[in-house]
């Protein structure tokens, strides 16, 4: 059994772990209401009241410092959406190759993991490159780190993956073979509760 499987095993918080992380998240969400004009917290607390497992991925997006809120809600499906908005690429999940592809055709140096298994883990997707672009619209994340994003297939099966950040008050989108990691690049991932 490797280290994501015993995480994604248990799926469920504690009593207290659940009381401590809804005070986390309300009180990010109240400082931050530009992230989400309009929204009511009592309204989200009650979408998460209902689904212990989304919890528990809020939980894992916290713990690895991605600092995850509300971004955004979609009236269609009443789904609120929350990202990671940790100023910098989340520290607890830095330091990855893109996809386990990558990872095992490193030779030598190989990091202990990779974006996508890590995720999939944490039951969130990595954002889109446009989810990454309307991230960047609340404010300026990534201004000193990058971030992978999904990569399309064609891209994918030639050996790269595509990440983005935040410079010169732009944001830019690169490529790098997917077995590359970088102290300073992580993945900023999104959740719909």
């Amino acid at each position: 059994m490797t280290k994501s499987d015993k995480i994604s095993n248990k799926k469920e918080l504690s009593l207290e772990q659940r009381e401590e992380l809804l005070s986390v998240l309300k009180t990010r969400f109240e400082k931050n209401m530009h992230r989400h004009k309009g929204l009511e917290w009592t309204k989200v607390k009650a979408k998460l009241d209902a689904n212990a497992e989304k919890i528990w991925s809020l939980n894992e997006m916290e713990r690895t410092g991605g600092e995850p809120d509300v971004v955004g809600h979609d009236k269609k499906k009443d789904e609120y959406i929350f990202c990671d908005c940790s100023a910098e690429s989340p520290k607890g999940r830095r330091s990855v190759c893109f996809d386990r592809e990558g990872l095992e055709s490193r030779k030598k140096h190989k990091p202990e993991n990779n974006a996508i298994d890590m995720a999939a883990a944490m039951g969130i997707e990595l954002l889109t490159e446009e989810q990454y672009r309307e991230l960047q619209k609340l404010e300026n994340f990534d201004m000193k780190t990058s971030s992978w994003v999904q990569t399309p297939s064609d891209i994918r099966e030639l050996g790269g993956a595509l990440f983005c950040d935040f410079r010169f008050g732009h944001v830019f989108l690169y490529h790098n073979g997917a077995d590359a990691y970088f102290g300073g690049r992580g993945f900023r991932c999104s959740l719909r509760v």
